[in-house]
């Protein structure tokens, strides 16, 4: 078992419960980092957002103490892992995602899903490195459309099945969500070096945008959990994992 690390100070919480985002540096050291990338060389790529329950890398990731301690800081209480994603922008164009609010991809009850965003290059605008609307989470879910730029962002849409508490079923169409009517000036786009992260709320608008570098690739890794006793209304992530730390 790992040790908890719970290192955030306060003014950090504070910071993270006023912006809905927080950034630190050193998550992960340059040796794990070069560890992650050298195991991708060589092992079959992972495609679901279930890596972490089968990538030993990508569960390495997903427990760090220092990560999940964090999260189990933010959540105050014991964090659960809901999914993995490695976020691979190529240069030269590589699309982002659409600004959005992870609570409209992953619906929870209680609201409590957060993630963390590690950079595992040097990220910034230069880039596509995540960009964030700071303190977007305290005005509730927004109204969407389909992300229309397809030259900036990915698009795509897809029914999943999805199951409440009480055991009733539906299928329930998603698509690349991209937030109506946001104002440019409000979006902070951030520079993130290599090894530091971002925690962020699952109300917190975050996106990002094109890779227009002609020779640096953005590669980051994101992980997405929820305190212990969440509901998650999509069937293909209700089978959460617990973070393997004591205390």
């Amino acid at each position: 078992m790992k040790t908890l690390h719970r290192t955030l100070t306060d003014e950090q919480v504070k910071r993270y419960q006023h912006d809905g985002y927080l950034i630190v540096a050193d998550l992960l050291s340059g040796q794990e980092i070069q560890a992650f990338s050298d195991h991708g060389k060589v092992a079959p790529k992972v495609l679901n957002l279930m890596g972490h329950q089968t990538d030993p890398q990508y569960r390495r990731v997903a427990h760090h103490p220092k990560i999940a301690g964090m999260a189990a800081q933010l959540l105050d209480g014991q964090p659960r892992i809901v999914q993995t994603m490695l976020l691979d922008k190529q240069a030269q164009g590589g699309q982002g995602i659409a600004l959005h609010q992870d609570s409209h991809y992953l619906p929870n009850e209680p609201n409590t899903l957060m993630a963390c965003w590690v950079a595992l290059t040097d990220t910034d605008p230069g880039n596509g490195g995540l960009c964030v609307v700071p303190g977007s989470h305290r005005g509730g879910l927004r109204e969407t459309h389909k992300a229309r730029d397809a030259a900036q962002h990915v698009t795509w849409e897809t029914e999943y099945p999805m199951r409440d508490p009480d055991g009733r079923e539906w299928k329930q169409k998603m698509v690349s969500f991209e937030i109506e009517g946001l104002n440019p000036a409000s979006i902070e786009r951030l520079t993130v070096p290599q090894g530091a992260g971002v925690f962020f709320t699952g109300m917190t608008i975050h996106g990002s945008f094109a890779n227009p570098s002609p020779d640096r690739p953005r590669r980051a890794f994101a992980t997405h959990y929820v305190k212990e006793g969440t509901w998650l209304f999509r069937r293909d992530v209700q089978e959460t994992t617990p973070v393997e730390f004591a205390g």
